[in-house]
């Protein structure tokens, strides 16, 4: 079931951003009287699932679930239709019109993927807000792994900023030290003192290629008492808020430290060390045969940043530019070999996996802006076959005023049609590797 569901959402979320991507060319075509023969929703060799036509337009739905197409009159593109090139040119033919129109018609998809992302982001911003774990809210410092450690950082300290740039989001952190294309110098606190921590690229480098930034960092969450259950611990004076500092005489911050002492001490009466609204108390707690006090604990509070509708336009438009900004630094990364992060190239069953094992639609549009904005940036590539291919080629007749052969743009057209054959094919390898035999 839950392999269905994420299955059901990657072809939704893939169907409507082929639509829209591909509406972007029909309706720039359209607008500079361009005939578009067919507009398919995904690849349809050798039939159709159905299909119908209006005016010039062949509507369709393919069966092989990888994209989708808008086939362009008079234009060389992956349907490879040289027949109709050799033909006389027709005044409707993408071919016949001025190069700047054609220029917009190839970037249109492009262009209506970065609106669709936008347009989502500002929904969500409306509809559900920002919830995120402000950094200041993680009082008690952070825990880290063996990597991070071996950085300098240590647990229990507290991140200030990482170059210059303040935290608010704790989330913040790993994107920083992630996408890092050099030295780092974090500010941390550290039992009251501030320090600077510089840590060098190479050290970076390897955390990526290992990819030990899984679990770098994670909040020092303390025993937060939530709401008292006992009647025995009320009594005793144990309140909402308190945090627990120590059981019988040992003192801890962790949960997971504080519940190991509270086991310890099963069926006694023990004193706790409170930290109560800055000041630390004392108070004797019983503890049951089960080795619980009786209480609810309180998770770290989150924070939600509500936004009326028109708040909720600028805040799309810096989430769209955030999320662009970063998939753009990964990119670069992949391309640099010592970076190795090519070897984390994945394709559908990669891509299928960022949509969660039940269904929610917060989550769902959220990964569906993120794949928007990707399959924009993948696309504007200057890759013949790809938008960006045949924007640079239109891009090269307006500054020199001479247009390429239609034989040099067949043969490019061959040559990335192979070298996305060839991403394809490595990019779904790898999944097939990991899922299968790693």
């Amino acid at each position: 079931m839950e392999i269905f569901i994420k299955v059901l959402q990657l072809l939704m979320s893939l169907s409507l951003l082929v639509a829209i991507h591909e509406f972007g060319h029909f309706i720039a075509a359209r607008i500079f009287g361009i005939r578009v023969e067919k507009f398919y929703i995904f690849f349809n060799p050798y039939f159709s699932l159905f299909k119908f036509k209006r005016g010039d337009t062949e509507y369709g739905l393919g069966w092989v679930p990888l994209g989708g197409y808008v086939k362009i009159a008079g234009m060389i593109d992956e349907s490879l239709d040289t027949e109709q090139m050799k033909q006389p040119v027709k005044p409707d033919e993408f071919r016949a019109k001025p190069a700047w129109q054609r220029f917009f018609v190839m970037i249109a998809g492009v262009v209506m993927n970065l609106i669709l992302a936008f347009v989502i982001y500002c929904g969500i911003s409306y509809a559900w807000g920002s919830t995120y774990l402000a950094n200041e809210d993680v009082k008690w410092g952070y825990v880290f792994n063996d990597t991070a450690h071996d950085m300098g950082f240590e647990d229990g300290d507290k991140i200030i900023s990482i170059d210059g740039k303040t935290i608010d989001n704790a989330n913040e952190i790993l994107n920083l030290l992630v996408l890092a294309d050099s030295d780092r110098t974090v500010l941390i606190e550290r039992n009251g003192i501030e320090r600077e921590l510089v840590i060098p690229y190479d050290k970076l480098l390897d955390m990526r290629n290992s990819e030990s930034f899984k679990g770098l960092y994670a909040p020092r969450i303390p025993m937060l008492v939530g709401e008292v259950q006992s009647e025995t611990a009320a009594a005793a004076g144990l309140r909402e808020g308190d945090r627990i500092a120590g059981v019988a005489g040992e003192q801890a911050v962790e949960i997971e430290k504080i519940y190991d002492l509270i086991q310890s001490h099963k069926g006694e009466t023990v004193p706790l060390d409170i930290e109560r609204g800055g000041e630390m108390l004392q108070i004797e707690v019983p503890i049951n045969d089960e080795g619980k006090i009786g209480f609810v604990i309180a998770p770290l509070p989150l924070r939600t940043q509500h936004y009326t509708f028109l708040q909720s336009i600028p805040a799309g438009a810096k989430l769209t530019g955030k999320v662009i900004s970063n998939y753009w630094q990964q990119l670069k990364m992949i391309v640099q070999p010592k970076t190795e992060m090519y070897k984390n190239l994945g394709g559908f069953i990669a891509i299928g996996n960022i949509f969660p094992s039940h269904w929610d639609w917060q989550q769902f549009w959220f990964t569906t802006a993120f794949l928007s904005i990707i399959l924009a940036i993948m696309n504007i590539i200057p890759i013949p076959g790809l938008d960006g291919g045949h924007s640079l080629f239109t891009l090269w007749e307006m500054i020199t005023g001479r247009k390429p052969s239609d034989r040099f743009l067949e043969i490019a057209q061959y040559i990335g049609l192979i070298l996305i054959l060839i991403l394809l094919v490595y990019a779904n390898g790898n999944d097939i590797y990991r899922f299968f035999i790693k």
